[in-house]
This record gives structure tokens, sequence and C-alpha cells, in this order.
């Protein structure tokens, strides 16, 4: 099935979660100024995004930055639950195919396949026969927002294998300054350049907020003044100062920027030039608006809309991104809050950092199961969960079980079209979920709910481990039992 057209306000996911073991730039379409039907590359690794068998590079990275924020900020959370090696090793494979994919200072691979030919197939991974394309760019074709994000991927991650992996958080470090420089140098969109991402991962706010993004990780890297000078100087040009935003998502950072640029003030501030001071607490402001806007204490109508059933509802298509993107920025900023003895200020009253977790709790109550529909939109927990998630190599019986060959369109009579259950279980994979009303089809075709996309997952993370924490420390209500 092919599916619509996406952007950041149509269609703000797209694409699948299982690692992929498709490999190098290949001859089976025309080339263009992006895309290599000559060089031999290894692109073997990686993330498809969602459902189909692309990889596509904003969201992968976007996945792994906030996979390394999880695991920055908790850590021990994670430890406690037996967890963090699994989201070290969730990282590492992102992060290993970057470094592949970083194959010249000035050269970046940002996509693997074609959206256009994949939707058209409905196959598992092993009997893939459509195009392996692969496309980048450079300093002829930039792009800034891929370049940036991979940057703050690979800064992020530096600073989780820091102490466990020195080596390896250095080579990250290294090719996250490559690539920032890059970026910053040749700017440029890179749905200009990589024209095949742009009908599924347009970048529609711009590549500002990447770059800023991009300059705030590194400088928590790296402690160097001149990333802080950048965040600092260009501060309004690119709108991270600016734009008072209720969203966060792959393509717009702006809000996530703003908590890492509070996290940094309330850490730092007596220590930090004035200059620096004054410009962090505009950004602030800004991160005040986006959290103020999820608690329902902003006026004007800019507050993010809620489900009759208590859920953050941005938009229809894969509307559970932007849940667990501010579940997860909620419960950050709370720690933030509590820890510097602060209180947020809302335009509808003084919020303290315990009613900020309560919203991002009763949204990961929402998610496990605490719904109208009684289904937890996490594949593989409770006895209530989607069976028959859009997803190719779910959908399909394993190669290990039949090894006969699925052709392109075979495959949607064979395992797309049918009613039952997914023979494989997506475990670990957060869907769309319900739409406006609380309500939910779980049905292969209904991709706009029953997607999973990585970077919906890669927030909860933190978010599960710093409650389950609190669930065994005895200060929260139990979250696993719906």
């Amino acid at each position: 099935m092919l599916s619509p057209r996406a952007s950041s306000t149509s269609r703000p996911s797209a694409p699948a979660t299982s690692p992929t073991t498709s490999a190098s730039p290949g001859a089976t379409t025309p080339a263009s100024p992006t895309a290599s039907n000559k060089a031999s590359v290894d692109l073997v690794g990686g993330y498809y995004d969602a459902g189909d068998q692309v990889k596509f590079g904003l969201p992968m990275a976007f996945t792994i930055t906030m996979l390394s924020w999880s695991v920055m900020e908790y850590s021990e959370e994670l430890a406690a639950a037996g967890e963090i090696g699994h989201a070290l090793d969730a990282i590492k494979w992102g992060t290993d195919y970057f470094i592949k994919a970083h194959t010249d200072p000035n050269v970046l691979w940002t996509q693997v396949g074609d959206g256009d030919t994949d939707h058209y197939c409905w196959q598992r991974p092993e009997d893939m026969t459509t195009s392996r394309q692969a496309y980048k760019i450079d300093a002829q074709n930039p792009g800034s927002e891929v370049a940036g994000e991979t940057a703050a991927a690979m800064a992020a991650a530096s600073i989780v294998f820091r102490i466990s992996n020195p080596h390896y958080s250095h080579l990250l470090l290294h090719h996250a300054q490559q690539l920032f420089a890059f970026g910053n140098k040749y700017r440029g969109r890179y749905d200009r350049s990589v024209g095949v991402a742009k009908n599924y991962y347009p970048s529609v706010s711009g590549y500002g907020d990447e770059l800023l993004w991009a300059a705030l990780w590194l400088h928590r890297a790296t402690g160097k003044e001149e990333y802080l000078e950048y965040v600092v100087d260009n501060a309004f040009r690119f709108g991270g100062a600016a734009w008072a935003i209720s969203e966060f998502s792959w393509d717009i950072k702006y809000a996530g920027l703003q908590v890492l640029a509070s996290k940094l003030l309330m850490e730092e501030g007596g220590n930090l030039q004035e200059k620096h001071r004054r410009r962090l607490e505009k950004y602030r402001s800004k991160a005040e608006h986006y959290l103020c806007s999820c608690l329902n204490k902003n006026n004007n109508g800019s507050n993010v809309r809620r489900t009759p059933g208590g859920l953050l509802y941005v938009r229809h298509w894969n509307n559970m991104q932007y849940v667990t993107g501010a579940s997860f920025l909620l419960t950050a900023f709370s720690d933030y809050l509590a820890k510097s003895k602060q209180e947020l200020h809302c335009p509808r009253g003084t919020v303290g950092s315990q009613e900020l977790l309560f919203l991002a709790k009763s949204q990961a109550e929402y998610i496990l199961g605490a719904n109208p529909m009684g289904m937890s939109y996490l594949v593989g927990f409770g006895p209530k969960f989607p069976t028959r998630v859009h997803h190719r190599a779910a959908s399909s019986v394993s190669y290990k079980e039949d090894k006969a060959f699925i052709g392109c369109a075979q495959g949607f009579d064979k395992w797309f079209g049918r009613q039952r259950v997914n023979p494989n279980v997506l475990v670990g994979a957060v869907v769309g979920g319900p739409d406006a009303r609380d309500v939910f089809r779980d049905v292969r075709w209904n991709y706009m709910q029953t997607e999973a996309c990585t970077y919906n997952t890669a927030p909860l993370v933190g978010v599960l481990a710093k409650l389950a924490r609190l669930e065994v420390e005895g200060g929260n209500p139990s979250i696993s039992s719906w």
C-alpha cells in the first residue's frame, strides 16, 4: 500500500523498528546528484524508522539523541531495572551506523532505500526486492538538518559512553564535531538535496533548530565555550529563543533545545557570563511556554488539546510521538526544578515539580492501558495491546519458519490483507495511538494508528525507568498493573 505524503503537519511518522542488514548503494535506480551507483559504501546496520524498510537518517538520528538523553538522565534507574546494557546496545547499533555513514568530513549518507517504491511492496526484510539506492549530502548538496541531528546524536552518545568506553566516546565526539562544522558551513535544507526524503520526512521547521540543538549537545559533551557562544549568538536568528512551540518531534526540536538550555541555566547559572545567562533565560521562557501548554496553563488558546480520556493530542497521524516526547521533557524538567528548588511560572498559575511529574505519569499510564479502550499502546505489555501492528516483519511469518520467497505484491495478499493477528509480537514498540476521542482501530491498514516508530519509543525509555524506580521506592502508585 502506498502511504500518503508525510510532514510534521500531516504525516509526522512513516516507516520500522527492526535493525536492517541491507547494505551499500546499488544501481537499481538512476543516480541523482545525491545518490551513488558507483561507490561502494558499507551501510549495513542502523534502524528502519517504522513499518517499512527504508533507513531515513533524520528520524534515526533523533531516535538515538533521545535514547542517549534518556540514559544520560536516568542511567541509575535503568541499571536498577536491569536495562542499562540493552539501552547502550541500542544506542551503539545506531552510532556504529552513523560512523560508517560519515565517510568524509563533508559527506554523510542519509538514506538507504526509496519510500515510493518501498510502499508498493509488503515483504519480509529477508525477501526484500526494493531499491537499496543510497543517498548522501555533501558540500554541493547540503543538508544541515540531518548533519546537525546526527552530530547531536553522536555528541549525546559520547556522554553516555564516556566512562564505559572512553575510546568509543572520543571517536563519536570527533565525528560529531566534524558533522556540526559541515552542517554549519554548508547550510541548506536536506530535503532539497535528498528529494526522495521530502514526501516522508520533510524539514518543515528548517535547519536552525538542529544546528542549535547540535551546538548545545556539543557544549555539554566538550565544555567548550565556542559552542555555547554559537547557541547564544544565534538564539534569535535561528529561533531558539524566539519560537514558542507546543510540540516536540523528529522535525521540530525547539522545545527539547529550550529544555536542554534551561538545564544548563539551572545547573550553571551562577557561573555563566551575564550575556550567556540573559540569553539562556530567553530560551527558558520558551521552554516554559511549551511545558505550560502541556499543563493547560497557558492563555489565548495555546494549550495542547486533550482527549476525553486525558491524552495529550497534537494531531491525528502518529499522535503518540508527541505524547512520549512531552512526557520525557516534563519528567526531565520536573527533576531540574526539584534539584534547583525552583518552580515553573505559567500564565495561569505557578507549578511545582510534582505537578509536571504527575502529568508525565498520567500520560505513561494512559499508554500502558489506563485509557477508555483499556488498550496498552506499548506492544507486548499488559493483557490487551495492538496485535495487527502496521509493520512488515511483524505481520509476516518468520523466514526461519517458512523460507518460501514472498514477492513484492504477493505480500499484500498473503500477509497485509489477512484479518488474523500478526505472527510476531513487536515487543516494546509504541504505536501511533488513538484518535481525538480515544478510539483506536487495531487493523493493519490503519497505519495512522497502528504503525510503530522508533522515535515513539526512545523518549519513553527514561520516563518508564524513572517511574519504575519511584514505584520500587514507594513514591509512585503502580504503573505495571494495567
